[in-house]
């Protein structure tokens, strides 16, 4: 997805968010994803200067240390991702099925 010519959300930014929500942890979804934390922190940088609000807020550490956790807009826009792959997914199956069955039409003929 793009605003202004940009990328303002890619499969690694949804990998990426899912595993923040999952873990509540930048360094730690960075390390499942087998990312780099300047990757990560520069995926959500980027993300949050091209959305209109943050999709992610990060708490710096102290006596109940830090951590990352999604906005509501963040758990929005990675919702309707995931729910649109689905949806294209199951396009992509049908036409795939559409094919076979015409190819086994013609063959048949």
């Amino acid at each position: 997805m793009e605003i202004a010519r940009a990328a303002a959300f890619t499969e690694a930014g949804a990998d990426l968010l899912e595993q923040i929500q999952a873990c509540g942890s930048l360094s730690e979804a960075a390390r499942r994803l087998h990312f780099s934390y300047r990757r990560a922190w520069m995926l959500i940088d980027a993300m949050n200067r091209l959305w209109p609000e943050p999709l992610l807020k990060t708490a710096v550490g102290g006596k109940r240390g830090g951590g990352t956790r999604l906005t509501d807009l963040g758990r929005d826009v990675l919702s309707v991702y995931r729910n649109l792959q689905v949806q294209l997914e199951h396009l992509l199956d049908q036409a795939t099925s559409d094919f076979s069955m015409a190819g086994r039409i013609r063959r048949d003929s």
